[in-house]
């Protein structure tokens, strides 16, 4: 019988990148634009003999380092390690400005806040009164710091009794280590929990390896459900308490 559902954040809880429309309309640059753009200004004004087209180049070195860690590696480094390695790659030291940098790039989608998934309040305040709820997410850019506001924005981070975010776990999915954490910290054994989330490889196969209970969500993005090794199915959040229901029979 289950006693506790953990949940992913990412294109579970909000739509990624849902924010960019706002942005559009705000007359402002893309997500990633803008983050290159502060380092461009940042580097250029102690650096004016660096071009933007190699600031852009170590730019690109440092996103594919960090996809390497995150990927391959199951951790997400910090967006300041992140960005050191732009700095590296030019043979530069790290400038006055680049705290401030570092600080502006996590806190960008805390500024102008994804959307939520439709019903996700009252969804969550229902299956509350039955499990005990969790939170089990990768932090990219936005730390678990602040993806803690974003919630409680939205009155939902009252419903969440842990949380073991990537960069405070100093591991991520599908790593063991994030789920046993989850499982240690709510004192319910990992047969008796369910994962929702909307990547196979994260939030499929890594609960599954572990003897959870595991839930596809296909609401906001399908990412092949068809083959899906899925407990079940959640295609619309409002539908989770009788998805899980029915698993937990």
């Amino acid at each position: 019988m289950l006693q506790a559902i953990t949940f992913d954040f990412w294109d579970t809880l909000v739509t990624d990148d849902s924010d960019e429309k706002r942005r559009a309309a705000l007359g402002l640059p893309t997500k990633p634009q803008a983050r290159l753009q502060l380092l461009v200004d940042d580097i250029t004004q102690n650096h004016p003999n660096i071009t933007p087209e190699q600031i852009s180049e170590a730019f690109k070195y440092a996103n594919q380092q960090f996809n390497h860690a995150w990927k391959k590696e199951h951790h997400t480094p910090s967006v300041a390690s992140r960005l050191k390695n732009a700095y590296d790659f030019l043979r530069l030291s790290l400038t006055p400005g680049f705290a401030d940098v570092v600080r502006k790039v996590e806190d960008m989608e805390v500024m102008i806040p994804p959307n939520f998934v439709p019903g996700v309040n009252d969804t969550l305040a229902e299956l509350s009164k039955h499990y005990t709820l969790a939170i089990i997410s990768d932090t990219i850019h936005t730390t678990g710091k602040g993806l803690r506001t974003l919630m409680e924005r939205q009155g939902i981070l009252q419903y969440f009794r842990v949380f073991v975010f990537s960069d405070e776990a100093g591991a991520s999915k599908p790593s063991p280590v994030v789920f046993e954490r989850a499982s240690k910290e709510l004192g319910v054994p990992l047969a008796q929990m369910a994962h929702v989330g909307d990547r196979e490889s994260n939030d499929v196969e890594g609960p599954i390896a572990m003897g959870m209970k595991s839930i596809l969500f296909t609401e906001v993005i399908d990412r092949d459900s068809k083959n899906t090794k899925a407990s079940a199915i959640c295609r619309q959040f409002v539908t989770l308490p009788k998805v899980v229901q029915e698993i937990d029979r």
